[in-house]
C-alpha cells in the first residue's frame, strides 16, 4: 500500500515557515537599529572626547604664555600659580571645543572648567548634527545622540627646591633628567620647555 501524505500537511507547514521568517525579520531590523543607535553614541562621544582634549589643549597654551609672562615680570608668587595649573580663565578653551565639535559633525551645548582629583579639567557636553535615522523603532529619525566628555590639564613640574638662586626660577619636571632654570633677566618665552612637558593633557577616566 502507498504511504500518501495528507494534503493537511503542506497548508500546516506554510503557516509556521511564515511565521518563522517574519520573526527572523523582525529580529534582524530591530539589530540594525540597535546597531544605528550604537553608531549614533559612538560618533557623539569622540566628538565629546575630541572637544574636550581640544579645550583643554587652549588651556594648556594658556598656562604656558601666563607662565612664560610671569617669569618675565619676575613676579615669584605669580609664576608659582601658572606652573601649578591655577591661574587659567578658558577664554578661549570654548571656541576650540566648539571647532573639533564642528569637525565631527556636533555641536557642543555646554562646556565649562572644572576640577578633577585636584586637577584643572574641562567639561564639554556634544550633541549631534545627525540624527540616528529612520528604524522600527519610533522617534529614531528625529533623535541626536548626546554624549559627554571631561579632559584633565596635569601639571608635571614642581618648584625648585630650597637654595636655588634666588634671581633664577628652577623647576623639575617629570621624565627630565635636569631641572629646567631659566635666568628671568635674560629670558626668552623660547626658553620654556615644550607645553606637553609642562602640563599633560588626557581625558578623565
Amino acid at each position: 500500500m502507498r504511504n500518501v501524505q495528507g494534503p493537511t500537511d503542506a497548508g500546516q507547514t506554510l503557516p509556521l515557515y511564515i511565521w518563522l521568517t517574519a520573526i527572523l525579520l523582525f529580529a534582524a531590523l530591530a539589530f540594525f537599529a540597535f546597531a544605528q543607535a550604537a553608531s549614533a553614541r559612538n560618533g557623539a562621544q569622540s566628538a565629546a572626547d575630541a572637544a574636550a582634549l581640544a579645550g583643554a589643549q587652549d588651556i594648556r597654551d594658556e598656562l604656558v604664555e601666563g607662565l612664560g609672562t610671569a617669569i618675565a615680570a619676575g613676579e615669584d608668587d605669580e609664576w608659582l600659580d601658572w606652573l601649578g595649573g591655577d591661574m587659567f580663565t578658558a577664554a578661549g578653551a570654548r571656541e576650540a571645543a566648539d571647532a573639533l565639535a564642528a569637525e565631527n559633525d556636533s555641536t557642543v551645548s555646554d562646556a565649562a572648567g572644572t576640577e578633577i582629583a585636584g586637577y584643572p579639567g574641562y567639561r564639554v557636553k556634544v550633541t549631534t548634527n545627525y540624527t540616528v535615522g529612520d528604524s522600527i523603532i519610533p522617534g529614531t529619525e528625529s533623535q541626536h545622540a548626546k554624549a559627554e566628555a571631561v579632559a584633565v590639564i596635569k601639571p608635571r613640574c614642581d618648584a625648585g627646591p630650597p637654595g636655588s638662586e634666588e634671581d633664577s626660577v628652577e623647576f623639575t619636571c617629570d621624565g627630565e633628567e635636569a631641572p629646567i632654570e631659566i635666568d628671568p633677566e635674560d629670558f626668552d618665552p623660547d626658553d620654556l620647555p615644550d607645553a606637553s612637558v609642562l602640563f599633560s593633557v588626557h581625558l578623565a577616566k
